[in-house]
C-alpha cells in the first residue's frame, strides 16, 4: 500500500519505527483514518490509523436495526469540528505516518504527519493545539512527544480554543436526522436548487451516504442514471451503516452482488467503479441537486467543482443509461447519452465488447436525405432516394394504435385497419399532412432482422429503422407527443433503439399527463367510411350528387394505374374507384383466370409518373359520369394541373375522342402535339408530316436596337412583366441587407401601423423576410393589398405583417426597382386557357432569369419592348409567335417592317403546323363570338 523509509541505529538500541506514506482516503474521527495506498490495475489496499496517546470525542451512532431496544447515539461535544478539522486539512492529500503499536485484535495506533516525511505537521498535537483532542489519561510526559502534546494541550487552555473554552460545547453536537418523514415534500421544497453537502461514505460506484447541511440530513443518494442491487455495508469502526433497496434509476452501474451466505460478489468492474467514485466524492464538500425520491433514498446529481461524477462514470465505461426515469436528470439527459455513446464508440470496460446497430452501414446508408412518397402506416414511410430507388422506413421506437382486446370487431366484418382501429386514421393524416412529397432527413438507428411467423404474430421481413426529421422537426417524437404511437419498452441489453429515445419517452409522458389521442379518457373517435367501389346500386346513387358539386375534394388512397385510382371523399366519407377521362393510358398487366395478360409498353412507367403525383395528396376532381361496373369517370386536378393532360404531355397517354365534349380538349390536344414532336414513349414511331418552310426576309438595319441586360422578376396574368436593372441590383442587395439588420434590432410593434392606400410600407412576405411595399387597397384589417415595389409581385396580408417603411431606406434614397414592360409586336390571346398557356411559357422562360432588353415604343399604359435571351440572343416574343401561343400585332411603322415580317413569317410556320392556338386552323376567318378572339 505505501513504501517505506528504514532508519538504522546503533546495535542493542530501540528500533526505530519505520515511516510509511499513503493517501488519506477517509476521517472516521477526530483520532482515526483511513489510509490507501496507490493504484495499481485496480482498486489500492489500505488500512486505518488511529492517532497514539490522544482522544476525540465520540461521533454520533444510529441504533442497529436488529436490536430493537437500541437506541441512537448522539455526539460528543467537540466530535464533530474534530472530525471536520481532519477532513478539510487531509482528505486527498499525501501523509506519513509510523506505527507505534498494535493490539491483539488489529487496531494499529501511531503518529502521522502531512506530506512524505517526519519534518511535516504533527496531527495529533495539531488536534490538541486546537483544543479538539486531549491527551489520554494516565500517559506520562517521558519522551519528546508526549512532553509536546502536553504542551500543546496547556497553550489550548490558556487560549481557551475548542473543548476549553466557556460553555460545555453543546452548540457542537449535531441534531442528525436519520430519516425524513415526508421525502417527495422534502425534495419538492428545495425546487432542485443545489444543497450543499459531504458525502460521508460511498457505497459502490453510484450509491453514495451524504450528509445534507446545514440541517444535518443522514440521507442515501442514488446518483440521477443508477440502477442498483440491494446490499448491506457496514464500514468498520464507524458508526456508518446502510441497508440499500432495489431500485431502478437512470443509468446502470456494476454493484456488488450479495449472496446467500453473507458475502458479496462484485461484478466486472464494480471495484474499479467504487474506487472511481471513491476516490472524487468520499468525504469532499460536494452540492446535490434532489430531483426525486424512492422511500427514503434520494435520486440526485452531485455536482463537484472537478465535474458531475454521473456523466464521468458514462464517459469512463463504468456505467449504463436506464431508461425508464432517466427525465428526471436535470442537467438534460442528452448529456448522459453522448457520455455513454463516447463510452461506446471506444469499446470501455463494461462496453469492450459492444457493436453498434449500424456498424456495417455504409456513412451514406446511415444518413441521407429522401423524398417522402406514402404513409404506409402510422410508424411506416415510403421515400425516394436521390438514386431514384424506392425504400421503406419505419419510425423507430414507435408502435401505432392498435386494436385492445379480442371481442372489439365484429368477425363477420372484414377489419380496416386505418379506418376501425381507433386513432389510426389520425396518425396516418398527421404523417401524410406532414410529409406527402417533402423531402426529410434520415438517420439509421438499426436494422431489424426478418423473423418468422408465429402461432399469435406473424412473419416480418427485414426493416430499417430510423429517426425522420423534417425541419428540425423528429416526426416520430411529434406523433408520440400528440398521443398517436406509443414507447416500445426495451430490455436494459438492447441497443436496437431510437438515437432520441429519451425525447420520445419524455413525449409519451406529456401525451399521457395531458390525456392526448390514445391516452384520452374521451370516447375514440369513429369513422364510418363508406365503399362504393364497384358496387353499381350505391354509386347511381351518388353520382347526381357529385356530377352537381362540380369540384370535390379528396385524398388519393391507391393508384392501381396510371388512369385508375382509388379516392376517399372526406365531406361525403366514402371510397370510390376514379377513372380519368379524356385519355387512353396503356393496360397493365392482370391476372386472368389461368393465365397473366402481360402490360402495355409503358404501363408501369405510367403508373409509377401518377403514384409520384399523386398518391396521398388531397386533389380536386369533377364526375362527368361512370361505367356499368360502378367506377366514377372524370377530371382529376393536383395543384390546378389535370392529370389527364399531365399523362398527355409525358408522352404516356394518348387523347380519347371522347375528350371532344369536353373544356379540356383544347388543352388535351395542344399537349399530344408537343408529345409528338418529342417522340418518347408512346409517341416513339410517330411520322410527323412535312410542313412547308417559310423563308424568312432578312431584316434590314433601320431599326434602332440598345439592348441593356434586366432581371425578370415577376410575369403577370395579361403577359406583362416586371424587372429590376442589372446595374442597379448590387445597390438594392446592399439596401435590403442594411434595412433586414434595421429591423431585427427595431422590430416593429405588431399591429401598431394602420395602413392607408398609397402610402409606403414594409411587408413581411412568406418567406419571413421584410420588402418594402406600396399600399393598394384596404379592404380589411385582415385584409391589405400591396404590392412589392422591388420585385413586381402583389399580395394580401393582415396589417400585423406591415410596418412603417424606415426614412433611411425610402424611395427617395433608392427608386423603387420594379419596372412593368410589355412585349411589343405581339397580341396576347382574349381566351382564358389560351392566354394562361402563353404566361405558363413564359414563367418557364425567363421568370427569375437575366435577359436583354430593348424599348420598341412607347404607350398609354407601359413601354414595349422586346426581350432577348441572355445566353442564345433569341427573341422571346418571337418564340412564343412560333409556339403558336400568341399573335402578331401589325404595326405601320416604317423602322418596324422588317422586325413585323420575321413574326409573321414565324406566324404563318405555327398556322401550318397547327400549334396551339391554330389547331383547328385561321380562326380569325369566323366572326362567332364563342371562340374569344376578335380580329
Amino acid at each position: 500500500m505505501a513504501s517505506s523509509a528504514q532508519s538504522g541505529g546503533t546495535s542493542g538500541g530501540p528500533a526505530v519505527p519505520t515511516v510509511q506514506r499513503g493517501i488519506v482516503k477517509m476521517v472516521l474521527s477526530g483520532c482515526a483514518i483511513i489510509v490507501r495506498g496507490q493504484p495499481r490495475g485496480g482498486p489500492p489496499p489500505e488500512r486505518q490509523i488511529n492517532l497514539s496517546n490522544i482522544r476525540a470525542g465520540n461521533l454520533a451512532r444510529r441504533a442497529a436495526a436488529t436490536q430493537p431496544d437500541a437506541k441512537d447515539t448522539p455526539d460528543e461535544a467537540w466530535a464533530f469540528p474534530a472530525r471536520e478539522f481532519l477532513r478539510k486539512k487531509l482528505i486527498g492529500k499525501e501523509v506519513c505516518f509510523t506505527i507505534e503499536n498494535k493490539t491483539p485484535q488489529g487496531r494499529e495506533y501511531g503518529m502521522i504527519y502531512l506530506g512524505k516525511d517526519t519534518n511535516g505537521e504533527n496531527i495529533a498535537e495539531s488536534l490538541v493545539a486546537e483544543g479538539l483532542a486531549t491527551r489520554r489519561e494516565g500517559m506520562r510526559a517521558n519522551n519528546p512527544e508526549q512532553n509536546r502534546l502536553s504542551e500543546c494541550e496547556e497553550q489550548a487552555k490558556a487560549a481557551k480554543k475548542g473543548m476549553w473554552s466557556e460553555g460545555n460545547g453543546s452548540h457542537t453536537i449535531r441534531d442528525l436526522k436519520y430519516t425524513i418523514e415526508n421525502p417527495r415534500h422534502f425534495v419538492d421544497s428545495h425546487h432542485q436548487k443545489p444543497v450543499n453537502a459531504i458525502i460521508e461514505h460511498v457505497r459502490d460506484g453510484s450509491v453514495v451516504r451524504a450528509l445534507l447541511l446545514p440541517d444535518y440530513y443522514l440521507v442515501t443518494v442514488m446518483l440521477s442514471g443508477i440502477k442498483m442491487v440491494w446490499c448491506g455495508v457496514r464500514v468498520p469502526g464507524t458508526h456508518i451503516e446502510a441497508a440499500y433497496p432495489p431500485t431502478f434509476l437512470l443509468l446502470q452501474c456494476p454493484t456488488f452482488r450479495r449472496e446467500a451466505d453473507g458475502s458479496e460478489t462484485p461484478e466486472p468492474f464494480a471495484a474499479e467503479a467504487k474506487f472511481f467514485t471513491e476516490s472524487r466524492l468520499l468525504q469532499r464538500d460536494v452540492q446535490i441537486i434532489l430531483e426525486s425520491c424512492h422511500n427514503q433514498n434520494i435520486l440526485g446529481t452531485i455536482l463537484h467543482p472537478n465535474g458531475n461524477i454521473t456523466e464521468l462514470l458514462l464517459k469512463e465505461g463504468f456505467a449504463r443509461c436506464v431508461d425508464w426515469s432517466i427525465a428526471v436528470y436535470t442537467r438534460g439527459a442528452e448529456k448522459l447519452r453522448a457520455a455513454e455513446r463516447f463510452a461506446k464508440e471506444r469499446r470501455l470496460r463494461i462496453w469492450r465488447d459492444y457493436v453498434a446497430p449500424t456498424a456495417n452501414l455504409d456513412q451514406k446508408d446511415k444518413q441521407f436525405v429522401a423524398k417522402v412518397m406514402q404513409v404506409l402506416n402510422a410508424d411506416a414511410i415510403v421515400v425516394k432516394l436521390n438514386s431514384g430507388d424506392y425504400k421503406t422506413i419505419h419510425l423507430s421506437s414507435i408502435r401505432p394504435p392498435r386494436l385492445e382486446g379480442e371481442n372489439t370487431q365484429d368477425k363477420n366484418k372484414k377489419l380496416r385497419p386505418l379506418y376501425d382501429i381507433p386513432y389510426m386514421f389520425e396518425a396516418r393524416e398527421f404523417l401524410r399532412k406532414k410529409l406527402i412529397g417533402k423531402k426529410v432527413n434520415v438517420t439509421v438507428d438499426y436494422i431489424r432482422p426478418a423473423s418468422p411467423a408465429t402461432e399469435t404474430v406473424p412473419a416480418f421481413s427485414e426493416r430499417t429503422c430510423a429517426t425522420v426529421t423534417i425541419g428540425g422537426i423528429n416526426i416520430a417524437e411529434a406523433l408520440v407527443s400528440k398521443g398517436l404511437a406509443t414507447v416500445i419498452r426495451y430490455r436494459q441489453d438492447d441497443d436496437q433503439r431510437s438515437s432520441h429515445y429519451d425525447e420520445l419517452l419524455a413525449a409519451e409522458a406529456r401525451a399521457i399527463k395531458n390525456g392526448k389521442g390514445l391516452h384520452s379518457k374521451k370516447e375514440v373517435p369513429i369513422h364510418r367510411v363508406a365503399d362504393i367501389s364497384g358496387d353499381t346500386q350505391k354509386a347511381k346513387q351518388f353520382l347526381p350528387f357529385l356530377q352537381r358539386a362540380g369540384r370535390s375534394e379528396a385524398v388519393v388512397e391507391y393508384v392501381f394505374s396510371g388512369s385508375r385510382l382509388k379516392l376517399y371523399l372526406p365531406k361525403e366519407t366514402c371510397l370510390i374507384t376514379f377513372l380519368l377521362a379524356g385519355i387512353e393510358c396503356p393496360r397493365g398487366a392482370r391476372n386472368l383466370p389461368g393465365l397473366v395478360q402481360e402490360g402495355e409498353p409503358f404501363s408501369e412507367e405510367a403508373t409509377l409518373f401518377t403514384k409520384e403525383l399523386v398518391l396521398q395528396r388531397e386533389v380536386e376532381v369533377e364526375v362527368e359520369s361512370m361505367d356499368k361496373a360502378g367506377n366514377f369517370i372524370g377530371w382529376l386536378h393536383i395543384d390546378s394541373a389535370n392529370l389527364s393532360v399531365l399523362l398527355v404531355e409525358h408522352a404516356l397517354s394518348k387523347v380519347h375522342f371522347t375528350a371532344e365534349r369536353s373544356s379540356y380538349y383544347k388543352s388535351l390536344l395542344s399537349a399530344e402535339e408537343a408529345a409528338k414532336q418529342k417522340k418518347e414513349k408512346v409517341w416513339a414511331h410517330y411520322e410527323e408530316q412535312p410542313v412547308e418552310e417559310v423563308v424568312p426576309v432578312l431584316e434590314e438595319k433601320e431599326r434602332s436596337a440598345s439592348y441593356k441586360p434586366v432581371f425578370v422578376t415577376e410575369i403577370t396574368d395579361d403577359l406583362h412583366f416586371y424587372v429590376q436593372d442589372v446595374e442597379t441590383g448590387t445597390q438594392l442587395e446592399k439596401l435590403m441587407e442594411n434595412m433586414r439588420n434595421d429591423i431585427a434590432s427595431h422590430p416593429p410593434v405588431e399591429g401598431s401601423y394602420a395602413p392607408r392606400r398609397g402610402e409606403f410600407c414594409i411587408a413581411k412576405f412568406v418567406d419571413g423576410e421584410w420588402y418594402r411595399a406600396r399600399v393598394e387597397k384596404v379592404e380589411s384589417p385582415a385584409k391589405v393589398h400591396v404590392f412589392y415595389i422591388d420585385y413586381g409581385n402583389r399580395e394580401i396580408l393582415p396589417s400585423t405583417r406591415l410596418g412603417t417603411l424606415p426614412p433611411a431606406f425610402s424611395t427617395r434614397v433608392l427608386p423603387a426597382q420594379a419596372t412593368e414592360y410589355a412585349f411589343a409586336f405581339i397580341q396576347v390571346p382574349q381566351d382564358e386557357d389560351a392566354r394562361t398557356d402563353a404566361v405558363d411559357s413564359v414563367v418557364r422562360d425567363i421568370q427569375n432569369t437575366q435577359c436583354l432588353l430593348n424599348v420598341e415604343h412607347l404607350s398609354a399604359g407601359c413601354p414595349h419592348v422586346t426581350l432577348q435571351f441572355a445566353d442564345s440572343k433569341g427573341d422571346v416574343g418571337l418564340g412564343l409567335v412560333k409556339e403558336g401561343l400568341v399573335m402578331v400585332e401589325v404595326r405601320k411603322e416604317k423602322q418596324f417592317q422588317k422586325v413585323i415580317t420575321e413574326y409573321l413569317n414565324a406566324q404563318e410556320s405555327a398556322k401550318s403546323a397547327r400549334l396551339n392556338l391554330w389547331r383547328y386552323g385561321d380562326f380569325r376567318a369566323d366572326d362567332a363570338d364563342e371562340f374569344g378572339y376578335s380580329r
